[in-house]
């Protein structure tokens, strides 16, 4: 029998974590290091695996007509600890996969400790492994402590990009009025109930905009001049931009029917999700901030409904650095100048749990084909959500305004232009269209990947639950009659 080199994966998040999991199904030694709790970061609360900073949303389940979603499900089939755990461990959230951050956490860690082929070790790396030290995947993410940070920059060749990332705050249900608030999800969604909702008027809106706007926030004096990521900027820095941008955003009404006042619309809404199991803590949705703790407190208890609100956690705001991965890494995610290093999550330049999952999952299935000397395994195709994001950190972005992307459907390739009906003129499917074809050609071309010889062909195997609608008549375009 032959004895391969173990793979050592630096960080235990989503992507280190998915990557061990991938590793270990095929056979291989793994040796997982995460530095915490031996040395913290600015963002983490605990020492477990895969640990929920932010948000303890995955976004939207829907396979069909979100990117995310296909990814959620591109993932399932692709055999990913983080989806099943996230499933297994699920809270209300309408259409979107939410979990217990504390129960998704514990239960990962407990299933790679258990694992016979994976070891977790616990300390700071704080240099890139050498080639004598064998195959490596790098998945420290943006909170890569200083030294490994420096290690990193002097291998590239170039100082790593970075952005800020900011964390919402999280109350405890019991401190919220429900004389005021209500639960509803917008459009009904999910159980119709998922989300607590806090209504403003639009006086009630401009004073908190106001106060937002006067707020004392942090200053972060080396970092300045570095961009926000505009997925997750602040709440403040978006009233920044225009005193309607929040009710237009985070804030907007729509889909909402306050049972106290069913005749008229509120201006403007503030929504909590559920973020653990029990129900009892609620985390404020698109409320990252800058914001003093102090400010914090007194500023979101203006909110009606949360004039008394008791804080589990107050938000904050940290440095994320990614590569730019367009040009240090090839298409299998391994350093260019050291190709016995890949890299994996969101120090590539991927945005999101999800995305950095999905990096996870591919490097650590790379590795493993390299390691077996698997040379048939090839990458997803470009038409799938795994191989769209790949493609794009790897080589689809340009390297000279490279920022972090979360997936979307611009990743993957264009339709082909199709008859409305026989006889008519071709044309390439717009709208929920595009995107319901793009879904049936990615899980299509996905199940022809997993079934390609590999160390995971014999566990991969495409799910017959999921009903995906045949091709539908295109209708007209543009109020075309065709």
């Amino acid at each position: 029998m032959t004895q391969h080199p173990p793979l050592t994966i630096v960080g235990g998040g989503l992507a280190g974590c998915e990557a061990a999991w991938q590793a270990a199904r095929a056979g291989l030694r793994v040796i997982l290091i995460e530095m915490r709790p031996l040395r913290t970061t600015e963002a983490h609360l605990g020492d477990g695996l895969a640990e929920l900073v932010c948000s303890n949303s995955l976004r939207s389940d829907d396979p069909l007509y979100n990117a995310v979603g296909l990814l959620h499900e591109e993932m399932r089939r692709a055999g990913s600890l983080i989806l099943a755990m996230a499933e297994a461990h699920r809270v209300p959230a309408g259409g979107a996969l939410a979990v217990d951050r504390q129960g998704f956490s514990d239960a990962i860690t407990r299933a790679l400790a258990e694992h016979p082929l994976i070891e977790i070790r616990r300390g700071e790396v704080d240099r890139l492994p050498a080639a004598e030290d064998g195959p490596a995947i790098i998945a420290s993410g943006p909170l890569t402590s200083a030294a490994l940070a420096a290690a990193i920059a002097e291998a590239t060749g170039e100082t790593s990009l970075a952005f800020f990332d900011a964390i919402a705050p999280i109350i405890h249900k019991d401190s919220i009025d429900f004389d005021r608030a209500w639960f509803q999800s917008r459009y009904d969604k999910g159980d119709g109930r998922d989300y607590i909702n806090c209504p403003l008027t639009r006086d009630q809106y401009e004073a908190f905009v106001d106060a937002l706007l006067a707020g004392e926030k942090t200053m972060f004096k080396e970092w300045e001049g570095t961009p926000y990521f505009d997925g997750c900027l602040p709440v403040e820095v978006m009233a920044e931009r225009g005193r309607e941008t929040l009710a237009f955003g985070p804030m907007k009404p729509v889909g909402l029917t306050d049972p106290r006042n069913p005749g008229a619309r509120p201006h403007a809404v503030v929504q909590l999700r559920q973020d653990n199991a029990l129900g009892t803590l609620y985390n404020m949705v698109g409320f990252q901030t800058k914001l003093k703790h102090g400010e914090q407190a007194r500023i979101f208890r203006m909110i009606p409904g949360l004039e008394n609100a008791e804080f589990a956690r107050l938000g904050g705001i940290h440095r994320n650095t990614f590569l730019n991965s367009p040009r240090l890494l090839d298409p299998t995610l391994r350093l260019k100048a050291r190709p016995h290093l890949r890299f994996a999550g969101q120090i590539t330049g991927c945005e999101g749990y999800v995305e950095s999952a999905a990096i996870g999952l591919l490097a650590g299935r790379f590795a493993s084909a390299e390691i077996l000397d698997a040379a048939s395994f090839t990458p997803p195709p470009p038409t799938t959500a795994l191989g769209g994001l790949l493609g794009h950190i790897t080589g689809g972005a340009n390297v000279e305004t490279f920022q972090p992307m979360n997936v979307n459907f611009g990743l993957l390739p264009p339709l082909e232009a199709r008859p409305v009906r026989p006889g008519a003129k071709p044309r390439v499917p717009k709208g929920r269209e595009r995107k319901l074809e793009s879904a049936r050609r990615a899980l299509a071309d996905l199940g022809d990947w997993l079934r390609q010889p590999s160390p995971w062909s014999a566990e991969d195997s495409p799910r017959a639950a999921l009903p995906i609608p045949e091709p539908t008549p295109l209708g007209p375009a543009n109020g075309s009659s065709e």
